[in-house]
């Protein structure tokens, strides 16, 4: 993995998903440079500084993107207010839940996409996923041109990405291209959902896919015999869990598995492997609703995917870097060995020199994002021969 920061895990995992998603890297280094020496005290040191960096060099790029589009040059502002949201975007998941800026610059982060998709991109669209009582935020990126049902795929994040980083990665998009629409939803513990809402994480997430399924449903644009879902990070085991309950899935991708969450998280207490984020077990709390870590880590037993993926019965894909830092690669294994109902089952392993070996492939992202299209495709044309047949 590229290392801006030498020795600094989460600070270079920050910087890669950003060149991999969107950002340029003069604009990337202009926001990391003067940040450099901090790097050096570890991940939960100067992240307020972090977030005023990468704030600077996003204010200008949207500052630019007013000029533009005031001056008419519409494409040029979009494009801009983009790059500005990915920047906020990363910056944002670097600071503390005690910043005071963590939730006016979501809120503000909210506001600079959704110009972007105004200026450049009108496929993608804000909804609102009913879900108990209240609604799950989501961005919908429509493939279909005239109204027709497609196939579409719910895509979910993880233990600290957004839907605006799934937006940002420029899958949805790419699946577009491809017939193919995306809802990016922010689940109950991930993005809008946990920040302006208070909806945090729970072990049974079918009530969540159950939710996305039965909205897609309600759309005429949508295929509904040919929806998925895909989730990367925490989402492998969200999606497997989910599609262990939720039978209306036509396939399911774990784009990075995560067999047994909770005994990984015993691990990071003894200091094994590497955390996503900083102030870690802040945030871990704060997705999931506790207030210290003993009751938390009894919780957390039961975030595993044991005696529950023999249960997933629609077409499964499992990826995973071979090198991925925070979830050991046997637990990709363990997750295929166990998923014998499947109507098929494909476990891809990527390894250090194609790239993409890092954690969800944060390394080479377009590398697994190109992977599991092509997957998605395959599977959609499998299931269209044997409904022929």
């Amino acid at each position: 993995m590229f290392e801006y920061f030498p020795g600094n895990y989460i600070w270079n995992l920050g910087v890669v998903a950003t060149l991999n998603s969107g950002g340029m890297i003069d604009e990337v280094d202009r926001a990391c440079r003067p940040i450099r020496d901090l790097a050096d005290k570890g991940a939960d040191v100067g992240t307020q500084q972090f977030m005023s960096s990468w704030r600077a060099v996003a204010d200008q790029l949207e500052s630019q993107a007013t000029a533009a589009e005031a001056a008419g040059h519409e494409r040029t502002a979009g494009q801009k207010y983009f790059r500005s949201a990915a920047y906020l975007c990363q910056a944002e998941r670097m600071l503390s839940n005690s910043s005071p800026d963590r939730i006016p610059t979501y809120k503000h982060l909210l506001e600079v996409i959704e110009r972007s998709f105004e200026l450049v991109d009108p496929a993608t669209t804000r909804v609102e996923v009913p879900f108990e009582g209240t609604t799950l935020p989501a961005y919908f990126t429509n493939a279909s041109t005239d109204g027709s049902p497609v196939p579409t795929v719910i895509m979910w994040n993880g233990l600290d990405s957004t839907k605006e980083h799934m937006y940002c990665s420029g899958w949805p998009t790419e699946m577009a291209a491809r017939g193919i629409s995306v809802l990016q939803v922010d689940c109950p513990g991930s993005g809008e959902a946990l920040r302006l809402q208070g909806l945090t994480a729970r072990i049974e997430t079918e009530g969540w896919a159950s939710a996305c399924v039965g909205y897609l449903q309600t759309r005429a644009d949508v295929r509904a015999d040919r929806i998925g879902l895909v989730g990367w990070s925490l989402g492998g085991y969200y999606v497997p869990r989910a599609a262990a309950f939720e039978h209306r899935l036509a396939f399911a991708v774990a784009w990075g598995a995560n067999h047994n969450w909770g005994g990984v998280q015993k691990r990071r207490l003894e200091r094994e492997g590497e955390n996503p984020v900083p102030h870690y077990w802040e945030h871990v709390l704060w997705v999931w609703g506790h207030s210290d870590i003993p009751t938390f880590i009894e919780y957390a037993e039961g975030v595993t995917l044991e005696g529950v993926i023999e249960q997933v019965r629609c077409h499964l894909l499992i990826t995973h870097g071979e090198k991925d830092r925070q979830i050991p690669v046997e637990l990709a294994y363990r997750s295929y060995d166990q998923a014998t109902n499947a109507a098929s089952r494909t476990l891809r392993v990527f390894t250090p020199d194609e790239g993409a070996t890092e954690h969800i492939g944060l390394d080479h992202l377009p590398h697994v994002g190109a992977y599991t299209a092509d997957w998605i495709e395959d599977t959609l044309t499998t299931l269209d021969s044997n409904s022929l047949g």
